[in-house]
């Protein structure tokens, strides 16, 4: 009888948002985890942007398509796309599905994909493969963050679906306080095709993680994919940084 705006209108009297980064109210009118002051400190990621990785250039592009954060990657990945620089307010988006289980901020993820063209027709016709989780990490986290973010980028673009034909047989330390070399060490040959993890050589497959810092992860992954016999694969991110 009541409409989705008036449901939210009621929760919110009774059980008002806060902001995920600030914590006042989310009052902004663009997003819902978001206050108005944080939504405008979020930068999405437009062209002219870095190929392999999708960071965003600033002002006119004249020279290398490469940025100084992937000068050193030798990308076995056609190209890369991030939605947003993982800074300030969209760290705080990461952080809170990541590490406390906030799933409810995926419907402002859907929200930015969907009012950016340059990264939501990326995915059209492709099946989104989410790196995966060690399973003993995925059983003391309860999920899998770069599964919900393939989940919630397929239900508001043209791919095609989500496939798991990935799995981390090696319990690798946090990559982040890891340097660039240490970083790919510690991720060479930590993946493998699953074992039910079938792929057909002429699909488009598109790597999902919820950030990319050096890319070793991605490339890592991407080694698995290649050898399985892929030959269209690209990656794409949520935030960069």
């Amino acid at each position: 009888m009541f409409g989705r705006g008036f449901s939210q209108a009621f929760l919110d009297t009774f059980f008002p948002r806060s902001c995920v980064h600030c914590g006042e109210g989310a009052d902004g009118d663009r997003y819902q985890f978001l206050c108005q002051a944080c939504s405008r400190e979020i930068f999405l990621s437009r062209p002219p942007s870095c190929t392999t990785c999708g960071y965003p250039f600033f002002g006119l592009l004249s020279g290398s398509r490469v940025c100084p954060h992937c000068e050193a990657l030798e990308p076995l990945f056609d190209e890369g796309r991030t939605l947003f620089l993982a800074k300030g307010p969209a760290r705080s988006l990461i952080h809170e599905l990541k590490y406390n289980s906030g799933f409810y901020i995926l419907e402002d993820v859907r929200a930015m994909i969907e009012s950016t063209p340059y990264y939501r027709n990326y995915f059209d016709g492709a099946t989104l493969v989410p790196v995966p989780l060690h399973a003993t990490k995925e059983r003391e986290r309860g999920f899998n963050q770069s599964r919900e973010i393939a989940r919630a980028i397929c239900a508001v673009t043209g791919a095609s679906g989500v496939a798991d034909v990935l799995e981390r047989r090696v319990y690798t330390q946090t990559q982040t306080r890891l340097s660039r070399e240490a970083r790919h060490q510690n991720v060479k040959n930590a993946f493998a095709l699953a074992a039910d993890g079938a792929v057909m050589v002429n699909k488009s497959y598109i790597l999902v993680d919820d950030v990319f810092t050096t890319g070793s992860t991605l490339n890592a992954c991407a080694a698995v994919l290649r050898d399985a016999g892929v030959t269209r694969l690209k990656v794409a991110t949520l935030g960069h940084g």
